[in-house]
């Protein structure tokens, strides 16, 4: 297969992911019926929130690199699905080992099968330069590497089950999932560190600025419901949510 040929198929892949996502970041939006068969564990309202803005925030990224041909973004976020679909995969394999249940299998085979998906994407990456070569101001690399920090020291957290992370107690099984999505954003904004460049940075803040759009509003929500919240966390939550939305 031609180099062209090869990155019209990836192109194509990228705006079929895209709108997959999507429907799939309103499916869990919503808590649709069909969206809560795609995870084997239990969701309640904030985790169809949480869910769907990871959708949001991995969705808006492929269709930006598919509308731009900026190919060589393509890295960062492969690199981040790589960890993320690898950590699903071992957690879902692990409990499958310990109570054995159909769904969990097939969500861990499903987690494994994306995750060499993805990775086969990074050579791909790696093959094409940069378009826009012009490096980021400062302040948003600065914010990258503070991003780095931040999720992976939560991200470690969730997947130890360390409680009190959240603004809300999480089930075991979604600290750990949870943990594994922070760890794959973190690398993804490593990545953004390393290679300060708008053509590569570029998607990573459309992905953040979905992420901030889909939480704020139920966060504010929860902050003045009557749910209960850990208010430190919450507060540091939106604060985030609020800092990063305006970078």
């Amino acid at each position: 297969m031609s180099r062209d040929l090869f990155s019209n198929v990836v192109r194509s892949a990228l705006f079929l992911f895209g709108i997959v996502g999507i429907v799939e970041t309103i499916g869990f939006f919503f808590l649709q019926d069909w969206a809560r068969s795609l995870v084997p564990w239990e969701l309640n309202r904030m985790a169809g929130v949480f869910l769907s803005s990871i959708c949001a925030a991995s969705t808006f990224p492929m269709l930006w690199i598919a509308l731009s041909r900026e190919y060589a973004a393509v890295t960062g976020g492969a690199i981040n699905f790589v960890i993320l679909f690898s950590g699903f995969a071992i957690f879902s394999f692990g409990v499958f080992a310990a109570n054995p249940r159909p769904p969990v299998f097939v969500f861990g085979v499903f987690s494994l099968l994306g995750c060499l998906f993805v990775l086969g994407l990074i050579p791909f990456g790696l093959r094409h330069p940069f378009q826009d070569e012009r490096r980021v101001p400062a302040i948003v690399r600065i914010s990258f590497f503070l991003f780095f920090i931040n999720l992976s020291l939560a991200g470690v957290m969730l997947v130890l089950n360390r409680p009190n992370v959240f603004p809300w107690q999480l089930t075991p099984q979604q600290s750990v999932l949870y943990g594994w999505i922070f760890l794959g954003a973190a690398a993804y904004f490593l990545y953004g560190v390393l290679r300060p460049v708008w053509g590569n940075a570029r998607g990573q803040l459309f992905g953040f600025l979905a992420y901030d759009l889909i939480l704020i509003g139920p966060f504010l929500a929860l902050l003045f419901g009557e749910e209960p919240f850990l208010l430190p966390n919450l507060v540091y939550y939106i604060a985030m949510l609020i800092y990063s939305g305006a970078l």
